[in-house]
Order: structure tokens, then C-alpha cells, then sequence
């Protein structure tokens, strides 16, 4: 069983080369790391360059800056592993990642794993979510049992899950681009379509908080697009039939409420153009509180 790990890279100097240490010295031997530099301007590229002379299954694809969706999808249609994990380039796997996969593995679309937040300001890493290890014949199954569960790492990030490659082709799965948030799209999605999912409780992932963080300014742009992800998703879902949705609508009424309570007021009214109030009222239904809020963001 083969894997390909898929490294979207921009400006990450000083973080990169302990990211693909971290692949090299993998216990587990049959990978491609398909390296997708996405324009940057620092040295990431020539340190991407010399792990690909140090070991051949370091692949390194060049493109101009199109942000982090663009680089996950190009480097999906490089993959040629039976399996796809995604690795952001400040952060790191543990050694026995990838060995730990392959032995849980056996042939479902998902393996779902845990991992740990590293604190680069103090030197420490957040408590470790623990799962409940159980196999899941249906994806959706899955998201009901874990989509709204509290946990240090949302469960819509991507790089907690080992994808069937023939799983996101055939099903048409990419990332949305040009959007912060795409995480919240892509995994409902996948989990709509899968149909075995598996849950391990290991740890296997490392994901780096850095230190002197600061908000980048987008947090506007942010907001609207998770509007657009609401919009989206509540349209895919209710068109789906003989479905579940009390979960989904609670998912998405969570991202419709969190646009109007965080929405700067110069931008309420291009928030409340963008918003789709047709399906907002629809996935509210389930809780007399999220009918409520939907009233007052409505009418206010």
C-alpha cells in the first residue's frame, strides 16, 4: 500500500525542513510526498529541492501563488498513492504515522486519527483528543456520531484523515479555492459520500500554533466566506434524499449564526445580501433557539 502525502508549501522557511524531516524518517517505507510549492518567496523552495535529491520520493511541483486549496487540489492530481494524507508545512507527523495507517487499514474511504496542538510560545502541546475507535459503514453515520462532538481540533480539519485516493476521484472531491474555510466545505462532503469510515485512537498528528500569531486582517472576508460555505452546504444537503439532516443543520445553522454575531457592521448588509435566507430558515428548524436567532438576523 502506497501513500501520498500532500505538502501544500508558501513561505514557511523556518518551519519546513522539520516538516519533511518528519516524512523521511517515516517507520513505514512505500510514500510519495508530493510537494507543491505555491509560489513562494522565501528559500521553501530550494529546501524542497534538496530533499528531493536526498530521496526521490520527494516530488516537487512549481506553481504560481494560487493559496492553499489550489495547492491541495494540484497536488491531488499528481498523487498516485492508494491512499491520501495532507500534511500543512509548518506542522509535522509522528515516526510511526504512517505505519500505524497502514495496519488499521482495510479498505475503508476514511481513517480518522488524532492529533495534538504544539504551542510554539511555551513550548507545549495541548491535551490529546481521544476517539472512540469504531468502524462506521455509513460516512454520514460517522458525522452524526462526531460532527458536533467538543474537541480540541474541529473535526472538519483534513489533515486528521487517510483518504482511498480512488474514493475522492471517483466522487469528485477537490477543494473549494479562493476561500478560507475550505476544510468546512470538503469534509461534509466526504462524509456524505463515504461508505466505510474508520476511527483509531492514536496520535499521529502535530500541528504547530506559532508563536507571535497575529490576525492577518481577513477576518471579514473570512466571515463571508463561511457564508458562502453555509449557503453551499445547505443547498447540497437538502436536495439529498432519505437523509438524516437534524446533524448537518445544526453544523450549518452553527456557521450562519457565527456570521451575524461576528460580522463587522460596516459589512452586516453585504452579509445579509450574500445570505441565502431561503436555506438559512430551512436548517434552523431543529432548535427552538436556532429559529429564534434566525428571526432576529432576519428581521434586524
Amino acid at each position: 500500500m502506497r501513500f501520498s502525502i500532500i505538502i501544500p508549501v508558501y513561505n514557511v522557511e523556518p518551519y519546513l525542513r522539520d516538516c519533511l524531516a518528519s516524512v523521511l524518517h517515516q517507520t513505514y517505507a512505500d510514500w510519495e510526498a508530493v510537494c507543491v510549492n505555491d509560489g513562494s518567496t522565501d528559500r521553501s523552495g530550494e529546501i524542497l529541492e534538496e530533499y528531493a535529491a536526498k530521496d526521490p520520493r520527494f516530488k516537487v511541483l512549481e506553481k504560481p501563488n494560487g493559496g492553499l486549496s489550489s495547492a491541495r487540489n494540484a497536488g491531488m492530481d499528481a498523487a498516485k498513492g492508494d491512499y491520501v494524507l495532507f500534511l500543512d508545512s509548518d506542522d509535522w507527523l509522528e515516526p510511526n504515522a504512517l505505519e500505524t495507517v497502514a495496519k488499521a487499514l482495510n479498505d475503508e474511504d476514511m481513517l480518522c486519527f488524532s492529533g495534538r496542538r504544539y504551542l510554539e510560545a511555551t513550548l507545549s502541546f495541548n491535551p490529546i483528543d481521544q476517539l472512540v475507535e469504531k468502524v462506521y459503514n455509513s460516512g454520514m453515520e460517522y458525522y452524526n456520531e462526531n460532527a458536533l462532538l467538543h474537541r480540541d481540533f474541529a473535526f472538519v480539519c483534513v489533515v486528521l484523515r487517510a483518504y482511498k485516493r480512488s474514493f475522492l476521484i471517483n466522487n469528485g472531491l477537490s477543494f473549494r479555492e479562493g476561500i478560507f474555510h475550505e476544510d468546512n466545505l470538503f469534509t461534509p462532503k466526504a462524509c456524505f459520500f463515504a461508505q466505510k469510515v474508520k476511527v483509531i485512537n492514536a496520535c499521529l498528528y502535530d500541528y504547530r500554533v506559532r508563536a507571535h500569531s497575529i490576525t492577518d486582517g481577513n477576518q471579514a472576508k473570512r466571515l463571508m466566506d463561511m457564508m458562502l460555505v453555509a449557503n453551499e452546504l445547505a443547498a447540497f444537503f437538502m436536495e439529498k434524499q432519505d437523509l438524516d439532516r437534524l446533524i448537518v443543520n445544526q453544523a450549518v445553522t452553527h456557521h450562519y449564526q457565527r456570521v451575524f454575531a461576528d460580522i463587522p457592521k460596516n459589512k452586516k448588509k453585504e452579509a445579509r445580501r450574500l445570505c441565502n435566507w431561503k436555506l438559512y430558515r430551512k436548517v434552523s428548524r431543529t432548535k427552538l433557539r436556532h429559529r429564534m436567532n434566525y428571526l432576529k438576523n432576519r428581521l434586524f
